[in-house]
């Protein structure tokens, strides 16, 4: 089944480091819940503003700056990573987030995977590929 992620695009309130209300964590979490019970939610987290992160450039050597970054409207504030059957699927999944101010953008992007790359991904590294992910899922219950 196909898995996409879900990122929720940053605003000026996101990045000015505004956390919401109660009530919205509240209708957040009720959302959230329900995402699980239907089998859709493998994870999903909030991000602190650009202003607490870094970002590597490779140069040589990589080269590490500081956030905060610009315009808002091109990073991310959060994300869900959805398994559903179809790209709408998600989409309507999506619709029904709670509490969103209007204007607010919610991005729906297909995960690769190991099939995407067809002969590029050999048969040893698909191996190790699913070895990984087993080993990460019994630790965490992720993707």
């Amino acid at each position: 089944m196909p898995r996409f992620a879900i990122l929720l695009k940053s605003s000026p309130t996101t990045e000015a480091g505004i956390l919401p209300t109660g009530d919205l964590l509240k209708s957040m979490m009720t959302y959230n819940e329900s995402l699980v019970k239907s089998g859709v939610m493998l994870t999903g987290e909030g991000l602190q503003a650009s202003s607490k992160g870094a970002r590597v450039i490779f140069n040589d050597p990589p080269e590490v700056i500081s956030g905060p970054f610009t315009p808002a409207e091109h990073l991310i504030s959060g994300f869900w990573f959805f398994k559903t059957e179809t790209q709408e699927e998600a989409i309507e999944w999506v619709k029904k987030c709670p509490g969103l101010g209007k204007g607010t953008i919610i991005e729906v992007r297909k995960l690769l995977e190991q099939s995407d790359f067809g002969e590029v991904f050999p048969v040893e590294l698909e191996e190790k590929a699913n070895k990984l992910r087993e080993q990460i899922t019994g630790r965490s219950g992720a993707v």
